[in-house]
């Protein structure tokens, strides 16, 4: 469909449904500007495709990574180890 609309040397004539805040933000927008509805549209439609969408607002998550030094013993690379030595930490932790 938007191949065809690409291709149009006429404007494209339809018929579309408007939610009252809509009609209401475009009656605002005529009376203030002096606009024609047809012109208050397409001026509101131009706008808003021309924001960016929400995808292209989100920055992309960095993770940034800290020296976390090396402890004899601890081999990070094995997390049942890892979480077998965080079990015991908290037991004495907790014992204290």
């Amino acid at each position: 469909m938007l191949h065809c609309l690409a291709n149009r040397k006429n404007p494209l004539r339809t018929t579309v449904t408007l939610e009252d805040d809509v009609v209401a933000n475009l009656n605002d927008r005529m009376a203030r500007s002096g606009a024609s509805f047809k012109e208050a549209l397409n001026d509101s439609l131009r706008r808003g495709l021309e924001l960016p969408t929400e995808d292209e607002l989100v920055r992309p998550f960095r993770v940034r990574s800290r020296p976390m030094g090396v402890r004899r013993g601890v081999e990070l690379d094995n997390i049942g180890e890892l979480l077998d030595l965080l079990d015991g930490i908290k037991t004495i932790n907790s014992l204290l």
